[in-house]
């Protein structure tokens, strides 16, 4: 048994304009699966940094790209037909949105486009994208959700090698989410959602898993979402529907829990500033982004500075 961890509190850095809100309009079905009903104006995910300091985020519900200044000053960048989740920035400036629906999507920011990258898998179309990162090495690793959970456990983990070779990694996780890789890149972590789990894989050197196991089991809300981690190891693990972000040591001991100053869906995570110690958190319930100071940089997002 664990004592509490201490607490910290969070404050609102930017929140989505009403100018791009969709009030009234239905969402996707996706949304009404997960959570129940297809009434919100807003359903903000997947958020990463430019080399500039510029947020990115998306819309799940709308199909919206959003960026927002280090400011706090949010602009839409594109809209189109399609179900972002997850988005990462190559360290070549290359924009990656995992994509429910679409699949493996580019942004063509100038043109203000979303293009397909990769949209099928041994001639069948993915369940569901959910999220991703890159290695130092270029390898990119991504979730396959779909609607997988307890009662399927299928869902499925891939690795995009930078030779551009694909290969399906796991298959049997129940709903993978969130995914992240410790410092020295010897472990892939997988956010298992409907498992309310934290699962860990260890890397070989060619980018293949092996001895996968559950690290940390969680409880309450919705379940672990987006994953981060800081230069020494501790892992930091959003709770959507709990109202939370949690930081774990490397060895999985809680250190710190990250209180939402408003709405219950911390869906994912960022670590972004000058200095890489403030915490970004989308929360998805409110359309807001909440920022926390912490005590140790994140890890870097690209493969040099």
């Amino acid at each position: 048994m664990f004592n509490a961890p201490p607490v910290l509190g969070t404050e609102v850095f930017a929140r989505i304009p009403d100018q791009y809100r969709k009030a009234g309009q239905l969402s996707n079905e996706r949304l009404q699966a997960g959570k129940g009903t297809l009434k919100t104006d807003s359903y903000i995910e997947g958020p990463s940094f430019d080399r500039e300091g510029n947020l990115y985020i998306v819309d799940i519900a709308f199909g919206l790209i959003y960026q927002i200044s280090p400011q706090g000053v949010v602009k839409l960048v594109a809209e189109y037909d399609g179900e972002p989740n997850g988005l990462k920035i190559h360290q070549d400036g290359r924009i990656f949105i995992a994509d429910h629906k679409n699949g493996l999507m580019l942004l063509d920011q100038p043109q203000g486009v979303v293009k397909p990258f990769i949209e099928r898998y041994k001639t069948e179309s993915f369940k569901g994208l959910n999220d991703l990162v890159f290695s130092k090495n270029g390898n990119l690793y991504f979730t396959d959700q779909g609607q997988t959970g307890l009662q399927d456990p299928s869902g499925r983990v891939f690795c995009l090698n930078k030779a551009g070779d694909l290969a399906c990694l796991l298959n049997n996780v129940p709903s993978p989410n969130g995914i992240a890789l410790n410092p020295q890149e010897s472990v892939l972590y997988i956010a298992a959602t409907r498992a309310n789990s934290v699962w860990r894989a260890m890397l070989l050197p060619d980018g293949s898993i092996t001895r996968v196991g559950n690290f940390i089991q969680m409880s309450g809300g919705s379940g672990p979402d987006g994953l981060a981690l800081d230069q020494t190891g501790n892992i930091y693990v959003a709770h959507a529907g709990f109202g939370a972000v949690w930081k774990f040591s490397p060895q999985g001991e809680p250190l710190l829990r990250i209180n939402s100053c408003t709405g219950l869906m911390t869906t994912n995570i960022a670590f972004g500033g000058k200095d890489r110690q403030d915490l970004y958190i989308t929360e998805s319930e409110s359309g807001s982004i909440l920022v926390a100071r912490m005590d140790t940089p994140g890890l870097p997002l690209y493969s040099h500075e």
